[in-house]
């Protein structure tokens, strides 16, 4: 059955006139575009609803009026933040004419942070944080506690039930905020206890001094943070897996025009860097001016030393940014009076001023440093220089893969099965676990958008692997061809040739470990790919169900059993177990795994980049304990385990 569908270049009503305009009111355009508000409705989305909140008490203790947060995830679900700051203010508001508190919760760009005098810096900048969440909410209640006096008032999707009252009374000062996400935007809330308990241990270490407790009801998990060395607690935490060049992290403080700049690091030996950026507390995922200036003064400050001190001769070249960030894990933190974040999520900051600011305050520190400790300055030193040297290496390795015509040239890989769209939002890519699976994909596919690239045995570690060896890898080579963008400060996603670069690998062990080499490859060298939403997981199927006319596909035990109980009444059942790709025919892979109307796809996110770079470099890099402890501890939680 076709009907016609009217031409994007037609209007759809013959008349346009002003009451086709629509004016949505703050908390109707909160409810209809909450992306707009805090990046998505999913999980992340809805962890950004408490951190929103939990901002709001950081800035009271950012200005020397906050000791404590307690956050606590209630059994039925709602979230409870409470500080024992100065409390909301409740008398009336001289431009709106209702209480300051009810003033800050549901009007948007309202707020104490804009002029400068109640918070010298903050980490909300829009004033929209507390209002947001409101409108977000099935039901809101804030407390404050002010004036020895206990102010109440509820809300309903953002709409006040009633004025501001008294309800009691009080013998400190502080606010207490109580939400249930909305169902309707978000459904049944799912707040993940880890995710959230990193993110709270974060602010805890950006602000010395400050306890924050977190308490899961659901589970009756409980954890308190509270750290006197600050940032460079933060820092040892990061490398407490890692063997470190120099047993103190480097610690660098210092107040320019109002701006409060922090910086922890020390090197490690591994190979990739973990730099961390925060403005106002917030993390910068996507860094940054302050960022720029912190790798701008790292990478002057050491070739000045090594100048100065003849680790360097006359005719060498200086070093570079790759090279004195290799191994290194540092933390840099700014706080200052007016940030400029790129949207409400906060996620890269925009000051200008910050970048010459953070440049110098890092870059004298860091000389200071180096000049009273040369014993540390010479193992830098000499870890930049072996980086250095690896660069060249892989320079020389990368203009001879380009001399024969496999990297970076418009010769694709041979083992490639091209699309013939060649819009890239329109293209998608299989990296597939060996050649027999690639055989039954490339039969399978739609060869118009979904391009098959066959991998053969498991790649390299790069997470263990200097730049050199990575770039001498076949396969590696081969993948950074096909996509096209380059990798690690080369990365441009404008030639990425797929939007959707999918991983399919066998549901065993083996294809679990490639799945995890590919994803250590992709975060330590192309992460912008997974920041973008560009890579995904296949999930193929473990078992296909069949009965004499039926056949069902099914993607895990839990599953398997359910369906079996749906079944018990049938004479003839049979269970296939699937392990490898290669075992399903084109027909069923493209029906299970590859048609985009029936199949399932996991997105690669990165929620918490601290979290993963830790993660990576337990299960993938040199040292055997924490390995070890990772495995007995999780042990009993494995799950499809070939023995």
């Amino acid at each position: 059955m076709t009907q016609d569908v009217p031409s994007l270049t037609e209007p759809l009503n013959n008349e346009y006139t002003a009451e086709d305009i629509q004016v949505l009111g703050g908390r109707e355009a909160i409810r209809r575009r909450p992306g707009m508000y805090i990046g998505s409705t999913d999980q992340r989305g809805l962890h950004h609803l408490v951190y929103e909140i939990v901002y709001n008490s950081i800035d009271e203790a950012m200005a020397g009026c906050c000791t404590k947060i307690v956050v606590t995830i209630q059994e039925d679900g709602a979230v409870c933040v409470e500080d024992d700051g100065r409390g909301i203010p409740v008398e009336v508001h001289p431009a709106t004419n209702i209480s300051a508190l009810e003033t800050v919760m549901t009007t948007l760009h309202a707020g104490a942070k804009f002029g400068g005098h109640t918070y010298q810096v903050s980490g909300g900048l829009h004033g929209v944080g507390a209002s947001v969440v409101n409108a977000l909410s099935s039901w809101l209640r804030v407390n404050v506690r002010r004036d020895d006096k206990l102010y109440q008032q509820e809300y309903r999707e953002g709409i006040p039930k009633e004025e501001v009252k008294v309800v009691g009374e009080a013998s400190d000062t502080g606010t207490t905020i109580t939400f249930i996400a909305d169902e309707e935007i978000f459904g049944k809330a799912k707040y993940d206890f880890d995710v959230l308990s990193e993110r709270l241990r974060e602010m805890a270490y950006l602000n010395k001094g400050l306890e924050i407790c977190f308490k899961d009801e659901r589970k009756e998990c409980e954890k308190t943070f509270y750290f006197e060395g600050g940032i460079t607690g933060f820092v040892r935490h990061l490398n407490r897996n890692r063997v470190v060049r120099h047993r103190q992290p480097i610690y660098i403080s210092k107040t320019i025009d109002s701006t409060i700049v922090e910086a922890a690091l020390q090197y490690n030996d591994g190979f990739a860097e973990s730099t961390f950026s925060f403005a106002n507390c917030v993390n910068t995922v996507d860094g940054g001016t302050h960022l720029t200036g912190f790798r701008t003064a790292l990478t002057r400050a050491l070739n000045d030393y090594a100048r100065k001190n003849k680790f360097l001769k006359d005719e060498e070249p200086n070093l570079v940014g790759d090279d004195v960030r290799e191994g290194l894990t540092a933390i840099i933190s700014v706080k200052l009076t007016e940030p400029q974040f790129e949207g409400q999520t906060k996620a890269k900051l925009g000051n200008p001023e910050v970048k010459g600011v953070v440049e110098s305050a890092v870059g004298e520190g860091l000389s200071l440093y180096l000049e009273e400790h040369p014993d540390n300055a010479k193992r830098i030193i000499e870890k930049c220089l072996t980086a250095a040297k690896a660069r060249e290496a892989a320079r020389k390795a990368r203009d001879l893969i380009i001399r024969k015509g496999s990297l970076d040239t418009g010769t694709l890989p041979g083992k490639l099965a091209d699309c013939s769209e060649k819009e890239p939002s329109h293209c998608e890519v299989y990296l597939v676990e060996g050649d027999s699976a690639g055989g039954s994909a490339k039969q399978g596919r739609n060869r118009r958008f979904q391009a098959i690239l066959p991998l053969r045995g498991k790649i390299l570690n790069v997470e263990k692997a200097p730049s050199d060896k990575m770039l001498a890898h076949e396969e590696i080579r081969t993948i950074i061809t096909a996509l096209g963008a380059g990798i690690d400060d080369e990365l441009d996603l404008s030639r990425l040739r797929y939007h959707r670069v999918i991983l399919m690998t066998d549901a065993d062990v083996d294809g679990s470990h490639i799945r995890t080499l590919l994803l250590t490859f992709f975060f330590r060298h192309m992460v912008e790919l997974i920041n973008h939403g560009h890579l995904f997981i296949a999930q193929p199927p473990l078992y296909r169900i069949k009965t004499n006319k039926l056949q069902h596909w099914v993607y895990s035990d839990q599953e398997r059993e359910e369906e079996m109980r749906k079944l018990k009444g049938a004479k003839k059942v049979e269970v296939q177990r699937y392990k490898g790709l290669g075992e399903m025919s084109a027909e069923q892979l493209w029906e299970t795994t590859m048609n985009p109307a029936t199949r399932t796809l996991l997105t690669v996110s990165v929620d918490d980049a601290a979290k993963a770079d830790q993660i990576f470099h337990m299960l993938m890099g040199g040292e055997v304990p924490p390995r070890k402890a990772f495995i007995q501890a999780h042990a009993k939680s494995v799950r499809n385990l070939d023995i």
